[in-house]
């Protein structure tokens, strides 16, 4: 690979989401790999302890208070982390929210609030970091997705409509940033042990688990550890120039079966 496609030996990456669940996972994985790693989430007091087990470890971690459906919140972040780690050379968009209601009963100010943050905060992230990324003519960009993108789960207020507008997002800016030397990519988990529901009402998510079984969603009780997905994010990024992983999904492998129940 000529010098015009290398990678430069220090690459800072910028996690959001990253107080729990998969963001924390991933920047670890990416600090591990020796990524500098910037952790951005509004519960910064957890971001400072995966920052700190980040530190234990040998590695460079920063952390910013970071609210992805405020512009000046996620400009200050951007500026700060430019400041401590310098350019920036991969963003893993991967902050979320999901809560149970069903379309037409949530509230319309709920409804819009959750898609700002699903798709809109990825927009705001976006115009934060990749016009720098394409100036300089190399970067990465993760997009964290789910697999209600491609199979709707219901009962779930916005969350399926956030997550096919990401993709759509993303796929458009694949096209678009085709021969920049910017690399957009998706990984699509699937259900996934994490903080997220875990606010939830026990009914509620009672109800919402059986109607995944009732549509046939839920095929079997296995979900996957958030370093599951760590891993394939940091796979995706450290790929050498040239190649382009532009979509993952990573599902849970399905318990062992007796051959007799076959």
């Amino acid at each position: 690979m000529s010098g015009k496609y290398a990678q430069p030996e220090r690459r800072p990456a910028v996690v959001t989401g990253a107080s729990s669940g998969i963001g924390a996972a991933t920047a670890l994985a990416l600090a591990a790999a020796g990524f500098p790693v910037a952790l951005g989430a509004r519960r910064t007091d957890r971001c400072e302890e995966v920052a700190a087990q980040v530190r234990a470890e040998g590695g460079e971690a920063v952390v910013h208070a970071l609210d992805l459906t405020d512009d000046a919140s996620v400009a200050t972040f951007a500026e700060k982390v430019a400041a401590d780690l310098g350019d920036v050379e991969v963003v893993v968009s991967n902050a979320g929210a999901v809560a149970p209601g069903t379309v037409h009963e949530v509230d319309t100010e709920r409804f819009s609030r959750e898609l700002d943050l699903n798709i809109v905060g990825a927009h705001r992230l976006v115009r934060a970091f990749v016009p720098g990324m394409v100036e300089r003519r190399r970067g990465d960009l993760v997009f964290v997705s789910s697999d209600v993108a491609v199979r709707a789960r219901p009962f779930m207020s916005s969350y399926a409509a956030g997550k096919w507008g990401l993709e759509g997002l993303a796929h458009a800016m694949q096209m678009e940033l085709e021969g920049t030397g910017v690399r957009a990519s998706i990984v699509r988990p699937g259900p996934t042990w994490s903080e997220m529901g875990s606010d939830w009402d026990v009914d509620e998510a009672a109800f919402v688990l059986g109607q995944w079984e009732r549509f046939g969603q839920a095929r079997h009780p296995h979900f996957l550890k958030p370093t599951a997905v760590a891993d394939a994010i940091t796979t995706v990024v450290s790929a050498p120039r040239g190649v382009h992983l532009n979509l993952i999904e990573v599902s849970p492998e399905a318990p062992l079966s007796d051959p007799e129940d076959r």
